[in-house]
């Protein structure tokens, strides 16, 4: 418990009243159901979003005795069977905590339905606003008196393209941290620094009055948006605390462990993650654009790459090192594959066709590779898996049901996953 903060910033009676959820009557709700409890093993949500779509065939699936592939070239993992590209090097020796779902397939290759389909499991539907997935795992780990966010999105790209808390509303909304960040130094969240007589107990007393005000106003009002604001008031009160901000501050790492990490904006991002996840903070996700290679893939996938295995290795390593890695799930994903064969720019295209997901962390991930695709990499030959069936087995893994109904913008129940979703059985 922070110490220091007024027991009325603790006070969520500003909260509307959440929606009553219709449970689904599936084998994957008695599945959910089985595995939910407040110690859950899975606690926590970290995705690496790949944005732009990354070239999957050059990272976890890679074709090396086929023209295909290039010059990307594999190295063995601690994990007998199991290959990664040559650019994962540090990840490798995490393979025995990692899963590689080669079969992912979808039919959206464009960028922005594929964005909307890859985070939140649905196509684009006219007037209905469906929320990411982080947000749907904010708002069954809601907690009023939380001092942190539920979902923080760290260096994401420019708004609206990603992070939206959809009909979930704003108390499932993503904290942005670095948005479209250049430098590390972005990394910070603004305008939280509190007034320099924040510890006076006059302060206290302009806060608590405010509120007063706010209930006496809002009383017997069924007035939705004034209560999130006043909801938002005390979110943000609760963060100007000393102990609240200290979560961002890198500078409180040791200047090895940066380097560690990487000195990029990714790196630095993934460090930031796990305090955040220490913090318990249910779903982070850190993003790293410039997959789009539609041209000198090979440079650019070996350049970003490099970014992810020191960042992706080291949070392995740290977790592992704090006992949290069991219950911490790990996604490393973007929106779509890239196509198998190379053009004449020596890039590659989109291609949804095929593509892979890496997995890592929690109870389930024991080195698996589920699925496959051809020797040439444009189709799925084995077990192929759609990303409603990805979030169906993260939201399983948290103990949270895939077929529970969340009431929508459209006056309509909206289940967490598709209702087609089954979960990945090897993963769950």
């Amino acid at each position: 418990m922070l110490q220091g903060i007024s027991r009325r910033l603790f006070c969520s009676s500003l909260m509307a009243a959440s929606t009553a959820a219709v449970p689904g009557g599936s084998w994957l709700h008695n599945l959910a159901a089985a595995g939910k409890s407040d110690t859950a093993k899975v606690q926590r949500v970290i995705l690496l979003w790949l944005h732009g779509g990354p070239a999957t065939i050059d990272l976890w699936d890679v074709k090396t005795d086929h023209e295909n592939g290039g010059p990307s070239r594999e190295i063995a993992t601690k994990t007998p069977g199991l290959k990664f590209s040559d650019h994962f090097s540090r990840l490798a020796n995490w393979s025995e905590n990692c899963a590689v779902i080669r079969s992912m397939t979808t039919r959206e290759g464009d960028h922005g339905r594929a964005v909307h389909l890859a985070r939140t499991g649905y196509v684009p539907q006219a007037g209905i606003d469906f929320p990411d997935l982080g947000a749907l795992v904010a708002h069954e780990r809601f907690v009023p008196d939380a001092a942190l966010p539920g979902f923080v999105s760290i260096a994401p790209p420019q708004r609206p393209a990603i992070a939206n808390s959809g009909f979930l509303g704003n108390a499932a909304a993503p904290l942005v941290v670095g948005e479209m960040a250049k430098s590390i130094d972005d990394l910070t969240v603004r305008d939280l620094e509190p007034f320099a007589a924040w510890r006076t107990d006059d302060q206290r007393r302009r806060v608590d009055l405010l509120q007063e005000m706010n209930q006496e106003f809002l009383g017997g009002k069924p007035a939705t948006k004034a209560t999130e604001i006043g909801s938002a008031t005390q979110r943000a009160l609760r963060m100007m605390h000393p102990d609240v901000l200290a979560a961002f501050d890198l500078n409180q790492e040791t200047g090895s462990t940066r380097d560690r990490y990487g000195r990029t904006v990714f790196g630095q991002g993934c460090l930031l993650a796990r305090r955040l996840a220490e913090r318990d903070v249910p779903f982070i996700e850190v993003s790293l654009g410039g997959w789009d290679t539609h041209s000198d893939n090979f440079n650019r996938v070996g350049s970003l790459a490099r970014q992810v295995d020191d960042g992706f290795a080291s949070l392995m390593q740290d977790l592992h090192d704090r006992g949290m890695l069991d219950s911490t799930l790990i996604l490393c994903q973007g929106e779509f594959g890239r196509t198998p064969k190379i053009n004449a720019n020596t890039g590659r295209d989109h291609w949804p066709r095929a593509w892979a997901v890496m997995m890592a962390g929690g109870p389930n991930c024991r080195g698996q590779i589920v699925g496959s695709t051809s020797r040439d990499g444009t189709t799925v030959e084995t077990q192929p898996h759609s990303v409603p069936n990805l979030i169906a087995t993260v939201c399983a893994n948290l103990g949270i049901d895939p077929m529970k109904q969340n009431a929508s913008n459209v006056n309509r129940p909206i289940r967490v996953a598709d209702p087609d979703a089954q979960v990945i059985e090897e993963l769950v």
